[in-house]
């Protein structure tokens, strides 16, 4: 189902899709491609934050609710990267590296969008020298319902060597509630990506065994948080990358509330958790208050800043071949089990 989600000064009318089917409902919009709603029927939870209409997501710039985000997610040093042996120079906002697509990233543009089935299919042409990246990129983002949840699949095709860094940018509370810190969280990952006073993640990893970002087990969020460690000081809090293990579709994170645990899956070589560190509060749909510590976002994703470093797995999608990734968001009831 398609229907108005308002007006947006010099781009024009926003739409909102719903799915839905027994158990899950999922909404979406054209405006940043952006998840709006993953909902579990049977508890009643809306477990992404979002707005009730477009205006909410234009007024919150940056902070990238629901969003595809693109073309390069999360930060680039000092806005530079060298192709092919020419460097490019991208637009800076974020501590000096640029951040999440740059001035004007995906999550501020108006997408093509379709239903088709159980699908919603968003389209976008990111022209040649659209924040400074090479290439005539045609981005395909498609949401399909899942029975307990929804899938993203994120396709990039250029006629130019480009880049193509994608991941939904959903902030997750499994409750509803005011505060993510009481939720559990497991990483299966022994390695993580240590931040400079940027923010930016450095190349080469660090293992967690003895360290407050060790989430092999399931472990609160809030039970380390504000440890005395210069990363979780650094950031504020969590706002790292993790590497996971082996190809293909895999289990990123596992995140647990009172009622519902999500699972993220992707064929990303990561995950990256970020815990709403920086929020200033917005008033969100459902009559919520999104603050300090309200949400966590899991992004599946390449390493930040991989195209400048030697030992990472690169985002380049090469001239007229498709680069495509997957991520997964589920959700399972687990009221009544012990935690």
């Amino acid at each position: 189902m398609k229907q108005s989600f308002g007006m947006i000064e010099g781009l024009g009318e926003a739409h909102l899709w719903t799915l839905e089917n027994e158990k899950t409902m999922v909404q979406v919009t054209d405006f940043g491609a952006a998840l709006v709603s993953l909902k579990d029927k049977q508890t009643g939870l809306d477990v992404v934050q979002g707005f009730d209409n477009v205006q909410g997501y234009v007024d919150t710039r940056g902070t990238c609710f629901g969003a595809s985000i693109g073309r390069t997610a999360n930060r680039t040093a000092k806005g530079r990267f060298t192709l092919n042996g020419k460097e490019y120079h991208l637009f800076i906002n974020n501590n000096g590296n640029s951040h999440h697509g740059g001035e004007y990233g995906f999550d501020r543009k108006l997408f093509e969008g379709k239903e088709e089935g159980n699908s919603v299919i968003f389209t976008r042409l990111s022209p040649d020298g659209e924040e400074n990246y090479p290439g005539n990129l045609e981005v395909k983002i498609t949401y399909t319902l899942l029975e307990d949840g929804v899938s993203i699949k994120a396709e990039g095709t250029s006629d130019a060597d480009t880049l193509f860094s994608y991941t939904n940018h959903a902030y997750f509370n499994l409750d509803e509630s005011d505060t993510i810190l009481d939720h559990q969280v497991m990483i299966p990952s022994d390695e993580f990506a240590q931040s400079d006073e940027t923010g930016m993640m450095k190349e080469f990893m660090e293992k967690v065994e003895g360290t407050p970002f060790d989430f092999r087990e399931f472990h609160a969020i809030g039970e380390r948080i504000d440890e005395d460690n210069e990363q979780l000081k650094l950031g504020a809090g969590y706002d790292h990358w993790y590497p996971i293990p082996h190809e293909g579709m895999r289990l990123n994170a596992l995140m647990r509330g009172k009622q519902l645990e999500l699972i993220v899956e992707s064929d990303f070589p990561g995950v990256h958790i970020y815990t709403s560190n920086w929020f200033t509060g917005w008033k969100g749909k459902n009559n919520h208050y999104y603050t300090k510590r309200s949400s966590a976002a899991l992004e599946a994703s390449y390493l930040p800043n991989a195209i400048n470093y030697e030992t990472a797995i690169k985002p380049i999608c090469k001239a007229n071949k498709t680069l495509t990734h997957e991520i997964r968001f589920r959700l399972r009831n687990i009221s009544g089990e012990e935690l």
